[in-house]
């Protein structure tokens, strides 16, 4: 089982910038997508952004060209860069990961947006 680390939350004020990372225990080229969800207290969790081994990009739809999801793989390392954010963005911010053998979560990290 892959081990998942995110990275990077905080609390931002509406309108600031965070970027989340999470740090895979191997290499990420295996797999076959890498991932960003999120979860609002009272509310399902949802895509953010997944980017696959050939480096498609899927966004939910309320990003909106805000946020921009990469990887550096050999830093075995997947990043959301997260832009204009707002009090709606405030969620824990889970890291996926997807083969052919398992779907791997992290722990998640907290993103509070507040003034």
């Amino acid at each position: 089982q892959v081990q998942l680390v995110e990275s990077g939350g905080g609390l931002v004020q509406p309108g600031g910038s965070l970027r989340l990372s999470c740090a895979a225990s191997e290499n990420i080229f295996s797999f076959n997508s890498m991932g960003w969800y999120r979860q609002a207290p009272g509310k399902q969790r949802e895509l953010v952004a997944v980017i696959t081994s050939g480096r498609t990009l899927n966004y939910g739809g309320f990003v909106k060209g805000r946020f921009t999801i990469s990887r550096d793989n050999a830093k075995n390392t997947v990043y959301l860069q997260m832009n204009s954010l707002e009090p709606e963005d405030t969620a824990v911010y889970y890291c996926n990961a997807r083969s052919t053998r398992s779907v791997d979560w992290g722990q998640g990290t907290q993103v509070t947006v507040s003034s």
